[in-house]
């Protein structure tokens, strides 16, 4: 997996009553899901074999069970307003079902889901379920799933009131009969939503109304309503099954008032949603304690996969000195969490092809909304953190692999990868949406943030600032020739509208060539590789040089969005790894980009060199444990350390002042051991002259992260 790229500012608020109830109600179901897991590691990601479903018997229904689906959801509210001593208004307005590619927002969610089945003898199915969705978002205009209307009346002038919809569940009983081979059922029950009212006042009533033009008011609501549906139900697997469910959900009209206009507001709230899901079957009378020792299955049959996976990270940063801070400064004594949840769902197409596609449901914040540090803590940060979880389609892409002969080599099944077979030298066309990293700078020691290291630099080269949105996944293509022992890849991708933007370009106006050269070799018999990636950015980006002409003539900060125009940027980098003997590796990179223009994506280096060392647990007598260790120096140009001092930020740094630069460097170590079905990191972080600041820091970061995948 790739790093997660933070980029547009949001900082964190308290998690109120409703996050911490979304939190514990889907750990609650989650747990069901993790358990599935078994333990994981960087190098060690193929998942165990299923067992398939013979058609021959009917199928037992009987038992508990757990899952996750996809829904797409539309609604409708119907409302009224009573402002002070004036007649009420009223409206009504849809919450529409819509999509963006580009921006990867629309009104879709992913959910889990867990429940009962008992099958009476003659076959009729008597059941219950729980289940919680997460809408989709992207943060900065959160929640997608939402809807308004504006009206002009004499007693309130110009009001547009909105309701968008941020997590919504439901406890329901099916009832249903058991074909041999399938299973048709309803299902009825209670239901719950929790929603955003927004009032916001255009323009001033005629005797001036009682809010202010531009006021912007908004009311959190707990809806309870009821829910019916209809669904089918059919085996994949002896312990897995696909379902397709039509669900309607429907809320009783409450009240609320919006302070501001003093004024009483009524709706009510309907929704539908179409979905698709996935359960697990547990067989035992109580599955949860051998399931937590064992782990589960995957699904993979010889056309469909669907694995998923877990990770939650807690970090803390102590007091440190800080003399001084601005926008983007790390914040002493703070600690902060992120969590994730993502299902990866393959199928073959055709000879060689794959589609895969990667819903993910994200929440959380890194340390200061995941700014204060070139090299930041935490690759399971986006700087577009949320306190509410939310959905995301991260990926969507065809894969197509044309063998050119050579040795056949045996590939395992995992988390996007088909067990099977591929010829040594063959042609890899990768199309769609994706990370730039999961085809360009991979090292088996450093590259993912769920199992090894955690440091943006470390795990990914500081200075390949790859094309992506605010989530590190882009539009684009990539190919990959490998012949003999090397590869040669190339590939081009969409940039985002704006630097550090949560939009992709959707005219590809701005875009970004990246080459990688790769070579494969042993030494004594010990495996190894050497990469040369190197990166070419055209896009819309501001000069360092002209930014701070431009303070100097106004008097003010240093403003790079001022001075942005269409021009290039580029960066070369080195990437090495090496076996030194069976269970232990090295791995080393270095890179170089233009330090008179600024980073567009990734985060603020121009230089960097890193290097550390990859143990296992076998040396020791401990099979799954990895202890890992290295460091990292970043450091910018003279021209990007005068454009700090001038008070210009950075995606990441910016402390309104640079007085005393110096390169940051960073050292990190990490343990991480099997723990049930999952894997538990200690993680220690040392960040000397964060954001290359000498007049702050040193700062430790302590973290604790647990992982788990099937």
């Amino acid at each position: 997996m790739m790093k997660k790229t933070a980029l547009a500012l949001k900082k964190a608020r308290p998690m109120g009553p409703s996050r911490r109830l979304w939190k514990y109600a889907s750990a609650g179901v989650g747990i069901g899901l993790l358990a599935l897991a078994h333990p994981a590691t960087a190098a060690d990601l193929p998942v165990k074999a299923p067992v398939p479903y013979l058609p021959d018997a009917p199928y037992n229904w009987n038992g508990w069970y757990v899952g996750a689906h996809a829904a797409v959801i539309r609604g409708d509210s119907n409302w009224s307003a009573t402002p002070p001593g004036g007649p009420a208004v009223a409206g009504s307005f849809a919450l529409p079902f819509n999509f963006d590619f580009m921006a990867g927002t629309g009104s879709y969610g992913l959910g889990l889901q867990g429940g009962y089945n008992y099958v009476l003898p003659s076959r009729v199915m008597l059941g219950v379920e729980a289940d919680v969705t997460a809408p989709n978002s992207d943060v900065l205009v959160p929640y997608s799933v939402k809807g308004g209307q504006t009206v002009i009346s004499p007693a309130i002038g110009q009001v547009s009131y909105n309701e968008a919809v941020i997590h919504y569940g439901s406890a329901r009983a099916r009832l249903g009969y058991a074909f041999d081979d399938f299973l048709l059922y309803g299902t009825g029950g209670l239901a719950w939503s929790y929603d955003q009212l927004t009032r916001t006042q255009v323009a001033a009533a005629a005797p001036g109304g009682i809010a202010a033009p531009g006021t912007v008011e908004d009311r959190l609501l707990w809806r309870l309503g009821w829910a019916a549906g209809i669904g089918i139900e059919i085996p994949v697997t002896a312990k897995w099954t696909a379902k397709a469910e039509y669900l309607w959900t429907g809320f009783p009209q409450k009240t609320t008032t919006f302070t501001s206009a003093a004024e009483s507001y009524q709706s009510n709230l309907s929704m539908e949603s179409i979905r698709v899901g996935l359960n697990y079957r547990l067989e035992d009378a109580n599955p949860i304690p051998e399931l937590l020792a064992k782990g589960g299955s995957a699904l993979e049959t010889d056309r469909f996969a669907v694995h998923g996976q877990a990770t939650y990270l807690n970090q803390y940063a102590p007091p440190f000195p800080a003399p001084y801070s601005g926008t983007n400064s790390l914040t002493p004594n703070q600690g902060r969490e992120t969590t994730d949840v993502t299902v990866f769902a393959g199928a073959k197409l055709w000879q060689g092809a794959e589609l895969w596609v990667t819903p993910e449901i994200d929440q959380g914040f890194g340390l200061s909304g995941s700014v204060g540090a070139a090299g930041f803590p935490s690759g399971e940060a986006y700087k577009v953190g949320a306190d509410y979880p939310y959905t995301r389609l991260q990926r969507a892409f065809i894969r197509q692999t044309i063998d050119l002969g050579g040795d056949t080599q045996k590939v395992d099944a995992g988390l996007m990868n088909f067990a099977g077979s591929q010829t040594a030298d063959r042609l890899v066309i990768t199309v769609g949406k994706f990370g730039v990293v999961d085809v360009f700078d991979n090292n088996k020691y450093a590259h993912d943030p769920r199992n090894d290291f955690l440091n943006w630099t470390l795990i990914d080269t500081g200075t390949f600032d790859y094309a992506a949105d605010a989530w590190a996944y882009t539009v684009g293509g990539a190919v990959e020739w490998y012949t003999g022992p090397w590869t040669f890849r190339g590939g081009i991708f969409d940039m985002s509208i704006a630097p550090n933007a949560t939009t992709l370009d959707s005219r590809f106006g701005q875009f970004q060539w990246d080459g990688e050269v790769e070579r494969r070799y042993s030494i004594f018999d010990q495996p190894g590789k050497i990469a040369i990636t190197g990166f070419l950015t055209r896009a819309r980006m501001g000069s360092f040089e002209d930014a701070i002409l431009l303070a100097a003539m106004t008097g003010g900060p240093a403003d790079i969005t001022a001075v942005r125009q269409y021009q290039s940027r580029g960066g070369i980098s080195m990437n090495l790894e090496q076996q030194i003997v069976e269970n232990f590796g090295f791995f080393a990179r270095a890179g170089w980009a233009d330090g008179h223009k600024e980073p567009y994506e990734f985060t603020d280096v121009d230089r960097t060199v890193a290097a550390g060392f990859s143990l296992a647990g076998k040396l020791w007598g401990r099979d799954d444990d990895t202890w890992g260790i290295a460091g990292v120096v970043n450091g910018i140009s003279d021209v990007h350390q005068a454009f700090l001092d001038a008070g210009g930020l950075g995606i990441l740094v910016g402390d309104g002042q640079l007085p005393h630069p110096g390169n940051e460097g960073i050292f990190e170590t990490y343990y991480s051991f099997p723990w049930f079905v999952s894997k538990v990191t200690l993680d220690y972080q040392l960040i000397v002259n964060p954001a290359y600041n000498r007049d702050r820091g040193p700062v430790s970061v302590l973290g604790v992260r647990m992982h788990s995948q099937f």
